[in-house]
């Protein structure tokens, strides 16, 4: 530990560890049932729209797996081939979960395919979601390069870490605006080190940007890029000449963290910003709303191994008023709406940020619970969530939901190695009515090679 205190710049691509790459095989099959006229809210959301909401529906899907193996290798890489065939009322279709390839040159990344996009503090098995990427929506194709996971700044003996990275995307779905493209970029700055405390800001920045809309060009240049990039008014709609070109979205994070032995505490707060009312750095109008979570994991007790809980409130939107007897108040933000892309911040209609907002009805106040733990080899997976609707502020309403969710996974050996899975899922409330549901899920893996 001292040795490592006292590296000036403590990167682990140190070469010391020899490593072995392996090539691993995937393929399960799923079936869902349910009561009412569609899956309930958690069996059919962040899943990466891998279960339809369709009542009845199955899935089909295989793939071949590299994963990163070699943290303290110069370079490592990894990639993934999955298809997967769904089949529901109405809905029969077939997808690339993932068609990706990652390579890490020292500390920067290169990621190319088909890929999902994570960002923010969240576990990505116990959280509502991201307020910009969550585990809601396929996965989008984009370029990316960066520096993903935190290294240590140069000097300062591992106490100050930094990352960044930036992401071209294409939202390729079937939209009313065709070939709009995706515009991404993250840095964070992370104090602590080894420390048993440590603290984190991050912003993300990310914006719907060009396409064509009938004869309509929206602006497809290197010119109408930049002025993405750099948040600048452009384009062809006066909204964008005012304002900033594309539909602009993202958040900024603060991170207060606490390890000690097997514990850690971890207390993060996303606060939305969609315009230029909102502030893309600093604090406007909307502070009030946001994302606010609590995570506890620990090794010493597999009963409970996490915890889990997230408050949300996106009703303020820097108020009920945008402008008013030619005077701009700069209100009514409608988070993932925009004028000029009437999908708004959705990829084949599934909402790409926290899926608990939607394009009609985006002004809500959510509680979300989640827990997991391994009892005698039965991994579950408890999560219960109570959302008060607003709707939005162009139309207003008000519902309110409470769903849950019981999942259960274990392995069997002795039943050729394979994965089975059972989850029950409930809705009780106005805003979907009451309904139940369940997913049995059968999955095989393996190793193909090592080398």
């Amino acid at each position: 530990m001292k040795a490592q205190k006292w590296n000036w710049w403590p990167l682990m691509m140190d070469g010391s560890v020899e490593c072995a790459d392996t090539i691993s095989y995937q393929a399960y099959l799923s079936a869902l049932t349910s009561s009412g006229e569609s899956a309930p809210f958690m069996l059919r959301t962040n899943h990466r729209a891998n279960i339809s909401s369709s009542p009845y529906s199955a899935n089909i899907s295989a793939g071949i797996t590299k994963m990163p193996t070699c943290p303290t290798r110069w370079w490592d890489y990894d990639f993934a081939v999955q298809f997967t065939g769904r089949f529901g009322i109405n809905d029969l279709t077939g997808y690339f979960e993932q068609l990706y390839a990652h390579t890490r040159l020292w500390v920067v990344d290169f990621t190319a395919g088909i890929a999902p996009l994570h960002c923010g503090s969240q576990s990505p098995l116990l959280s509502s979601g991201s307020l910009l990427f969550s585990e809601n929506p396929h996965a989008i194709p984009h370029l990316s390069i960066g520096i993903n996971n935190y290294i240590p700044f140069p000097g300062l003996f591992g106490y100050v870490e930094l990352k960044g990275g930036l992401v071209h995307g294409w939202l390729n779905d079937l939209s009313d605006v065709r070939r709009v493209k995706l515009h991404y970029k993250f840095a964070g700055l992370r104090l602590g080190g080894a420390l048993p405390v440590s603290l984190a800001y991050e912003i993300h920045h990310a914006a719907q940007w060009g396409g064509y809309n009938g004869t309509v060009n929206y602006g497809n240049t290197l010119s109408d890029w930049w002025n993405v990039l750099l948040f600048r008014s452009g384009g062809i709609s006066l909204s964008d000449q005012l304002n900033a070109q594309g539909n602009h979205i993202g958040f900024q994070e603060f991170t207060l963290a606490f390890k000690h032995r097997a514990w850690h505490v971890k207390a993060y707060w996303q606060a939305i910003f969609e315009d230029m009312s909102a502030r893309f750095i600093g604090f406007g109008t909307n502070a009030a709303d946001g994302l606010w979570g609590l995570n506890i994991r620990q090794t010493q007790w597999p009963f409970i191994e996490e915890l889990t809980y997230e408050f949300l409130n996106t009703t303020s939107q820097s108020g009920p008023i945008h402008d008013k007897d030619g005077l701009v108040f700069a209100g009514r933000d409608s988070y993932y709406n925009n004028s000029a892309y009437p999908q708004g911040w959705t990829y084949y209609a599934s909402i790409i940020g926290n899926p608990y907002l939607q394009t009609d009805n985006n002004r809500v106040r959510a509680h979300f619970m989640g827990i997991k733990g391994n009892m005698y080899g039965f991994h579950y997976r408890m999560m219960a969530s109570y959302v008060d609707n607003h709707g939005s502020y162009q139309k207003p309403s008000r519902s309110h939901n409470t769903a849950l969710l019981l999942e259960v996974n274990k392995y069997v050996q002795k039943a050729w190695g394979l994965d089975f899975g059972v989850a029950l899922s409930a809705d009780f409330g106005t805003q979907y009515g009451n309904g139940f549901g369940a997913y049995v899920r059968i999955a095989k893996s393996g190793i193909i090679t090592t080398y």
